[in-house]
């Protein structure tokens, strides 16, 4: 199955509505293009691709105006093109290449982080700590494809048109020994600079705020340009990552985002605190 790409969520979300504009019913649209329930269900939720030659047969059985029609069919194209992603579908699981396919597309994007710090504002060498830490023994070649993926994730929030990436990680994450001392102050000093760029803000939770909300997990929420497009949360499992995109849901997470945003540190204090730990490492 395709990951599921902001672009074929929002062609999902347009078919839907326009087909609930035109008063039809899934069995009834299915019908017009010689297809089944299912198979329209799938489109409109972006669980399978749909071509374009079928996103025009159904807005035109809908009444959609030429305009419309003709955008949805570019929509439909742009989301049939793989993106750089792809080429490690062999090294990451289903879930994880699904988040990236959406952060690719978000253009806001917040993390908070209770164990290890984000995973966009890693230094390499820290990600190999991480990988070489996990669950399951990795042989180098693999550990050092899964680093490459990671390094090429953040150009998300370093290359061209960088989203806006908003960091709170709890203190412990930055107290726990990932790889050697050295690989610990390289990181410290990579976070410090990274909050310096204007498209990023880094926020610690110090260890003095007690328990708070973000102790069950790591939690990301995505926003998209379009309006259209609904906000993405992912939260961490124990079975892997989670996507989430119901309304009540995705409310869930951004009040617990708040929450976490108002138990951190100011981006001000907290570059002091990076300052501190690493001056006392």
């Amino acid at each position: 199955m395709p990951p599921k790409t902001a672009r074929a969520r929002r062609l999902g979300i347009a078919l839907r509505h326009h087909r609930e504009a035109a008063g039809l019913t899934l069995e009834t649209a299915a019908d017009e293009i010689n297809s089944t329930r299912s198979t329209l269900s799938r489109y409109e939720n972006a669980q399978t691709l749909i071509n374009p030659a079928t996103v025009r047969a159904l807005l035109t059985s809908y009444g959609v105006g030429a305009e419309e029609v003709a955008a949805a069919v570019q929509l439909a194209k742009d989301a049939r093109k793989p993106g750089w992603w792809v080429s490690y579908s062999y090294v990451l699981d289903p879930r994880t290449i699904d988040f990236i396919a959406l952060e690719a597309e978000a253009t806001a994007i917040a993390n908070f982080e209770p164990s290890v710090v984000p995973g966009l504002l890693q230094t390499a060498d820290y990600v190999r700590g991480v990988m070489r830490g996990g669950p399951h023994t990795l042989v180098d070649d693999l550990v050092e494809q899964r680093v490459k993926a990671r390094l090429d994730r953040q150009q998300r929030i370093t290359g061209d048109d960088p989203a806006i990436f908003d960091a709170i990680i709890d203190e412990g994450a930055l107290l726990r020994p990932v790889g050697d001392q050295s690989v610990m102050d390289g990181q410290l000093r990579h976070l410090v600079k990274m909050a310096e760029l204007p498209n990023i803000t880094v926020q610690v939770i110090p260890l003095s705020a007690g328990y708070h909300r973000g102790t069950r997990g790591s939690l990301h929420i995505l926003e998209f340009a379009d309006p259209e497009d609904p906000i993405i949360a992912s939260v961490e499992t124990v079975a892997g990552q989670m996507i989430l995109d119901r309304a009540g849901e995705t409310r869930t997470c951004t009040k617990i985002m708040e929450h976490l945003r108002s138990v951190a540190l100011s981006p001000a204090d907290s570059r002091k605190q990076l300052l501190s730990l690493l001056k006392g490492r």
